[in-house]
């Protein structure tokens, strides 16, 4: 077994992400010294891994508790905070103690999130278990949870203490979320790393197998990206906001749908409205713009939407986070890495580029 990889995200909080296989024995370096209460949060699915770390935080002499939420998007709510908070109170945690989140982006944003409210924020560990939270959730400090309302509209930036990448499992996570996280490294190698997009056009299946090399290769890339941007600007001052490429088209996407496209399903689609609004906005080259549809329709994600709801997903742009009153705002591509904002389009060009993704399907 080879060597875990240390990749630090510097700031004004240092902390390390850790990539490798069977790391959990690096879980109590991470939650650190002088932590007496530990609460493990883990979704209903990965109820026996939750367990099993808080066993082994328990076998280390912590205090260690266990709370069980909801799958995905559901956790993501004030009610399951709330209850959170409940639990905490319950076992009189204090602003020495911590929270380890396990799971997928849900999890770890809405621990995060309880973290960073719970006495005005104490330390945080992620486990992310899916391909997606550790290249993008997981990392950077971002928490939140949703609203009736849109997609991570309440919350806060909170760095974690630490984040645990143990690549073993992914070994059972289904096929179409590991494809559906794949969308977040396609777009890491579109704003910085070109790398990642040629380990992926000379051998898509091998990206789309877990057990490969490509995988790791592909994850350090990605995490080293998001490192390196949120080290300069936790607080999307200005940089930060290059990691939000397709992201307003696709949380867009995600709330018309009611949160029943995977998250890297609906950034997928809006990687390809981006490259096409760039693209029609005289941007990017054509060459560039169709590189986004080969590059992600070779690892069978979606790339085209449904042609009948433009008016929902204006609607929900314009609640965006990124938004400034009426103003949406767009991160685009003038060529591979070099990622700008595009303030204001007219709205013939939005209009243009979402027809776009339906005449995607006829080419």
């Amino acid at each position: 077994m080879s060597a875990a990889t240390r990749i630090t995200v510097s700031g004004e909080q240092p902390y390390d992400v850790v990539v490798g296989e069977g790391l959990l024995g690096e879980l109590p370096a991470l939650v650190g010294d002088g932590v007496q209460r530990v609460l493990v949060v883990h979704p209903k699915a990965l109820r026996a891994t939750g367990e099993a770390v808080r066993d082994d935080l328990a076998g280390q002499g912590f205090e260690a508790y266990v709370a069980e939420v909801p799958d995905a998007e559901e956790a993501k709510t004030a009610q399951v905070a709330a209850f959170l908070w409940g639990v905490l109170g319950q076992a009189g945690f204090t602003r020495s103690d911590a929270l380890v989140g396990v799971g997928g982006g849900a999890v770890t944003d809405l621990t995060g999130f309880v973290a960073a409210t719970w006495l005005r924020g104490v330390r945080v560990v992620h486990v992310p278990t899916t391909l997606a939270a550790m290249v993008d959730a997981a990392v950077g400090g971002k928490t939140g949870i949703n609203t009736s309302d849109g997609k991570n509209l309440v919350g806060s930036f909170h760095p974690p203490a630490g984040v645990l990448c143990d690549l073993t499992t992914l070994e059972t996570l289904p096929r179409n979320d590991f494809v559906a996280g794949l969308a977040e490294v396609v777009k890491c190698g579109f704003i910085a790393d070109p790398v990642i997009l040629d380990v992926v056009e000379a051998d898509p299946a091998r990206a789309t197998d877990w057990r490969s090399a490509s995988t790791r290769d592909l994850v350090e890339r990605s995490v080293r990206v998001k490192a390196d941007v949120v080290g300069q600007d936790l607080r999307e001052a200005g940089l930060r906001e290059v990691l939000n490429y397709g992201h307003t088209f696709g949380h867009a996407v995600e709330h018309v749908e009611r949160f029943g496209w995977r998250h890297g399903a609906a950034v997928s689609v809006g990687l390809v409205y981006a490259a096409e609004l760039a693209r029609l906005a005289g941007r990017l080259d054509d060459a560039t713009t169709q590189r986004h549809v080969d590059v992600l329709r070779s690892l069978g994600l979606p790339t085209t939407y449904r042609q009948d709801r433009w008016e929902q997903l204006l609607s929900a742009m314009r609640r965006d986070k990124k938004a400034r009153g009426d103003l949406l705002r767009f991160v685009v591509l003038e060529g591979v890495g070099r990622p700008v904002r595009l303030e204001g389009p007219d709205p013939s060009l939005l209009h243009a580029a979402y027809a776009e993704l339906g005449a995607e399907e006829d080419r």
